[in-house]
C-alpha cells in the first residue's frame, strides 16, 4: 500500500473510530488523520501479533477493521490523556 493510500485510510478511519466512539473528541481533521495512521499502524501490528497477518491491501476489508479498531484504541487513550491535562 501506497503512502498516499495510508494517509487515506488513516483519515476515514480515524473519522469513523470517532464516530464509534461516545462523547465530543477534539482536534480537527489532521488530528483525525495522525490518530487514524497511528491507529492503523497500531492495528497492523496487533494483527500481525495476534493473527499472524497485518495491514493487506487498500480494499481489503481485513485491513479496514484492523485500522479501525487500531484507531479506536488510539483514540480512547487520546480522549484519556487530553481530559486528564484539561482537569490540571
Amino acid at each position: 500500500m501506497g503512502f498516499i493510500a495510508f494517509l487515506i485510510l488513516g483519515l476515514i478511519a480515524g473519522a469513523i473510530a470517532k464516530a464509534i466512539l461516545p462523547g465530543r473528541q477534539g482536534g480537527g481533521w489532521i488530528i483525525t488523520m495522525v490518530l487514524g495512521v497511528v491507529g492503523a499502524f497500531l492495528g497492523g501490528w496487533l494483527g500481525g501479533m495476534i493473527f499472524g497477518s497485518g495491514l493487506q491491501e487498500f480494499f481489503s476489508i481485513q485491513t479496514w477493521l484492523l485500522a479501525i479498531v487500531g484507531s479506536l484504541i488510539v483514540l480512547a487513550i487520546y480522549g484519556m490523556v487530553t481530559k486528564r491535562s484539561a482537569r490540571g
